[in-house]
């Protein structure tokens, strides 16, 4: 029986590590060729280039009887990015599936976060995104079909603490993504995100921990709180689901949005109005002062109440 991705050529960025080596690894048994894009860097992005975890992949798939090829390019380089789309027709002919995992972390409290810390996030999550999806973009639509794969995150659903500059980013990615399916959906392409919760070295890493026990400690519930724990929540629990999101039958699943922990697989509903409020003219301040606490604001809960100064974090 043919793979569930026979004859497709797939760009999968950050595949040399974690979800994205996972996300390599079970698309090239199911008949993709894949370009296994990673620059090889430590998790925050610093430390140089490294092409030895994208090479092992490659070689794994190789073994294995696949097709694949290593490409080291950044994401955040807007030629780069043109250079990684280039490589996958160079190579193989063609491209139908690209899928955006690349990325770094560099917590810092909104207090604490320099310049560059908010700029190198951003750059690859986000911009590395756009980047891959603009250069991948003009020849999908000019074949009339394709599938572009992005990775949001509950940081930018919901609100991690030490994670402005990421939280940003996984929610503007998550905009760009509705705003491409809007876009090329006419052409036969889709685009949707994948929210993971899994242990990864960018998870499981000091500040990201802290950062959890912090939500704990707070009071702060979110979507994945009555799962297993995150240590138990393998890379490899993603892949099924982005390979499916590439394969054909998920031609009509477009501008949407899954949050995937575990075995647990969910569709996250769009922004809607909650409660309204309406009069006819302008509201008035004490007007609002009145209302608001009854209406919109009652049972409201602060995700980060003040507390006694214990000195900052």
């Amino acid at each position: 029986m043919p793979g569930l991705l026979e004859g497709k050529v797939a760009i999968i960025t950050g595949a040399g590590r974690g979800i994205g080596r996972e996300e390599a690894l079970l698309m090239a048994q199911q008949g993709a060729k894949v370009v296994v894009n990673d620059l090889g860097a430590h998790f925050d992005g610093t430390g140089g280039a490294d092409k030895h975890p994208a090479q092992d992949v490659v070689d794994e798939i190789k073994k294995a009887g696949g097709e694949a090829v290593t490409n080291g390019e950044s994401v955040s380089d807007f030629k780069g990015a043109k250079r990684i789309v280039e490589c996958a027709l160079d190579t193989f002919g063609k491209l139908n599936v690209v899928v955006n995992n690349a990325g770094i972390l560099r917590d810092r409290m909104i207090f604490n976060m320099g310049e560059e810390d908010w700029d190198a996030v951003i750059g690859v999550h986000l911009k590395g995104t756009f980047n891959c999806v603009r250069h991948a973009a003009p020849l999908l639509r000019e074949q009339r079909g394709g599938r572009i794969i992005t990775f949001s995150s509950g940081a930018g659903m919901f609100g991690n603490p030490g994670q402005a500059n990421y939280g940003a980013a996984k929610a503007g990615i998550s905009g760009l993504t509705k705003v491409v399916a809007r876009d090329l959906g006419r052409y036969g392409i889709t685009a949707n995100s994948i929210c993971p919760v899994a242990a990864t070295r960018m998870t499981l890493t000091d500040a990201t921990l802290k950062a959890r026990e912090i939500r704990k400690q707070q009071g702060i519930v979110r979507e994945e709180s009555g799962l297993r724990q995150l240590e138990n929540l393998a890379p490899e629990d993603v892949a099924p689901m982005v390979a499916f999101l590439a394969s054909d039958f998920a031609a009509g699943v477009n501008g949407q949005i899954f949050l995937c922990a575990g075995t647990s697989y969910s569709l996250l509903a769009l922004p809607r109005a909650a409660k309204t409020i309406y009069k006819e003219g302008r509201w008035t301040l004490d007007e609002l002062d009145a209302l608001v606490p009854q209406t919109l604001a009652e049972g409201l809960v602060n995700p980060a109440p003040p507390r006694a100064a214990q000195g900052d974090r």
